[in-house]
């Protein structure tokens, strides 16, 4: 038994070297590891596959307005049991091959960093560039912001009124859970929802199509602020860049899930790259303004503005010092919140709707699944109900992440505010009884500007992104009713796995980032070797 287990590594790594001389698989993974340019144009196919597979398996609205569902072009792709099942598999595999490609980019670019921001900017934004023509994928959030946009343009409040109040609501592509949930958006971003509205009459393709063009914004504005925040505090920008901005999880769930979340954190990063203690008085307003104007996207980041404030100042900033910078703070966003709610007529009423946020989907989060854990568990011995049991633990959450982010902000030693800001998203997010796979976005380029880490917060990272694309692409396909989700699904995951244990496990070259591999080569093959140059 034990020869058994010690002649296992020997095995895998004799078939991992047998890939890699393989011209067929050398093809595949193509050129050696000082050109970067097959890593660009290998992830570029795989975003052209994503795009072809969403043409079958995205979301699509049913409404006569949708310039698609009155066709039959795409019935090959939606209607016929082939067509989806190979537009799922394009879905997955284009989707890792976008990792691998990721992976293989970083790795060829390892000791080049510092020149290497041009690079990983040029392949972010080809690798997204295919997903600008691609449907809804990974969420169909796109179609609750038209949705929100259209109450707002009918003059109701979607912090108080809900998207089934509207007739036909459900054919225009919004997921259920919103049906009777209050808007989680800020004032500013229910503007933007209300001129798509009105822009497009509702029509499904265009609407997604401009609110992936926000998205794009999103994009542009981080591009522009990870590196030089990265510059600004000793991390090297290119690496900055590519763990954070270039990650597919930012093209996948920001620009191809269009999520109004790369316009939250671009206006946040962006205000802080124009906040510190050298800026001008004007600087450093206009900063506070970009900080506030992400507020009025998404409530949640009203964590950042006293770490704006503290940014301001120099390190151990006295009691005086603090309180100044954080009246100018509350003075903005006072003023922008105003503004942003009065355009809407809305006013402050996004604070009660980001207060009730939890109710919108079942709670699958640790802290959710703790929550109704309790609950069950008091309602098992007292018969006193599991929701309001669990709501109870919720609340308690959020006083947590609150007193989190106040001791941070409040300590005689203060973290530095980028981190600050990173750490109290963190809290807030596993606090909550709803985890999104993009949250991750909202904190990585904070902590990647700071200082680059390795070790296992690295390749944990890596595999985290793997499982979090499998994930997305087998629980968010759209099916035909006469076709068997479950079997798709089934099929899309067989895929996406076996793709997984050949990136980890097989490959020639992506395996050495993950610790098995090393150490099992290590055991086989004590002394050094230099590697045959392989993609």
């Amino acid at each position: 038994m034990t020869e058994q287990r010690s002649a296992a590594p020997g095995r895998l790594e004799g078939l991992r070297r047998r890939l890699g001389e393989s011209p067929i698989t050398r093809r595949l993974v193509g050129g050696p590891d000082h050109q970067p340019a097959p890593s660009l144009w290998q992830g570029l196919i795989g975003s052209v596959l994503i795009m072809v597979g969403s043409w079958g398996v995205g979301w699509l609205a049913m409404t006569p307005t949708s310039l698609f569902a009155r066709t039959t072009v795409l019935n090959p792709l939606r209607v016929e049991p082939v067509g989806v099942v190979a537009c799922a598999i394009l879905l997955v595999l284009g989707s890792l091959l976008l990792v691998r490609a990721w992976l293989r980019l970083g790795q060829r670019l390892e000791g080049r960093w510092d020149a290497a921001g041009p690079t990983v900017t040029r392949a972010t934004w080809l690798w997204a560039a295919p997903l600008m023509l691609a449907f809804p994928v990974f969420s169909r959030d796109v179609y609750s912001y038209l949705s929100q946009g259209r109450l707002l343009h009918a003059g109701l409040n979607p912090y108080e009124d809900w998207i089934s109040e509207l007739p036909g609501w459900f054919m225009q592509g919004a997921d259920s859970i919103w049906a009777e949930s209050p808007s989680p958006y800020g004032p500013l971003f229910l503007l933007v929802s209300r001129a798509v509205w009105f822009v497009t009459g509702g029509s499904p393709e265009p609407s997604f199509l401009l609110f992936r063009a926000v998205s794009v914004a999103g994009l542009a504005l981080c591009l522009w602020a990870v590196p030089r925040l990265a510059r600004r505090f000793g991390t090297e920008p290119g690496w900055s860049v590519w763990i954070s901005v270039a990650n597919p999880l930012f093209a996948l769930y920001m620009i191809a899930g269009v999520h109004n979340d790369s316009l939250m954190v671009g206006l946040l990063l962006a205000g802080f790259v124009l906040i510190g203690p050298g800026s001008s008085r004007w600087r450093n307003l206009a900063g506070l303004v970009l900080v506030c104007l992400s507020i009025a996207i998404k409530p949640l980041t009203v964590i950042a503005l006293p770490f704006a404030g503290l940014l301001m100042l120099r390190d151990r900033p006295g009691w005086g010092a603090r309180l100044k910078v954080w009246a100018l703070c509350l003075a903005v966003a006072a003023a922008v919140l105003v503004g942003t709610g009065g355009l809407t007529g809305l006013w402050f009423g996004w604070i009660p709707a980001m207060l009730s946020q939890g109710d919108a989907a079942f709670p699958y989060a640790p802290f959710g699944l703790l929550g109704l854990g309790i609950g069950w568990l008091v309602d098992w011995l007292t018969g006193a109900g599991v929701r309001p049991v669990a709501d109870v633990v919720y609340t308690l959450g959020k006083v947590a992440a609150v007193g989190f982010t106040a001791w941070l902000a409040l300590t005689r030693r203060p973290v530095h505010p980028v981190l600050a800001t990173g750490l109290a998203l963190l809290a807030a997010v596993l606090l909550a009884p709803i985890i999104q796979p993009w949250y991750l976005l909202w904190v990585l380029p904070l902590f990647a500007v700071i200082r680059r880490w390795g070790g296992w917060p690295v390749w944990t990272l890596y595999l985290l992104v793997m499982v979090l694309v499998v994930i997305g692409v087998v629980d968010q396909l759209s099916v035909a009713q006469w076709i068997s989700l479950f079997w798709v699904r089934v099929t899309t995951a067989a895929v996406g796995l076996t793709y997984m244990v050949f990136i980890v496990f097989l490959d020639p070259k992506t395996s050495t980032l993950f610790p098995l591999a090393p150490r099992w080569r290590s055991r086989r093959h004590p002394r050094s070797t230099t590697p045959q140059e392989l993609p």
